[in-house]
């Protein structure tokens, strides 16, 4: 019998995975009202903090619309993980600070992915995975659709 094969079920299989490490062997406990959304968002925010960081840097970031970004920001808000600050140059524009509670979670969610890459990547090579990731921008490459307006 030919099996049939089908790279997105591995993938989603891999998702679960990578969800179930986080609640499993992270510190999930420790980080109170994080979304996953919420934690990449404060993940992307430092890492830019070299620069001022508005909503729509996450729509083009994440590939998401309006409405996701913005709830996801107002999610944060609440929370206490983020603030909207007013830039002089431009009073339509409000950028996106991190809070001493988002700084402090982001210290445990760097230790908990630096983890999880160890244990996702154990015995590759260095060949290996800059070829895993090639071929990961290349499927999602593949499937960025945008609708003809």
């Amino acid at each position: 019998m030919c099996e049939k094969y089908y790279i997105n079920t591995e993938l989603r299989i891999l998702s679960r995975n990578i969800n179930n490490y986080f609640i499993n062997y992270g510190n999930r406990k420790k980080i109170e009202k994080m979304t996953g959304s919420g934690g990449w968002i404060i993940s992307y925010i430092v890492e830019n903090s070299h620069r001022d960081i508005f909503q729509r840097d996450l729509e083009k970031e994440f590939d998401i619309t309006r409405s996701t970004a913005s709830k996801n920001v107002d999610l944060l808000v609440e929370n206490g993980f983020i603030t909207r600050e007013p830039v002089d140059y431009d009073a339509r524009l409000k950028k996106l600070v991190l809070t001493e509670k988002a700084k402090e979670v982001f210290k445990i969610m760097r230790s908990d992915r630096a983890g999880l890459e160890t244990q996702m990547l154990e015995g590759f090579s260095d060949e290996e995975k800059k070829q895993l990731r090639n071929f990961l921008k290349r499927i999602a490459a593949n499937l960025d659709v945008k609708e003809d307006i």
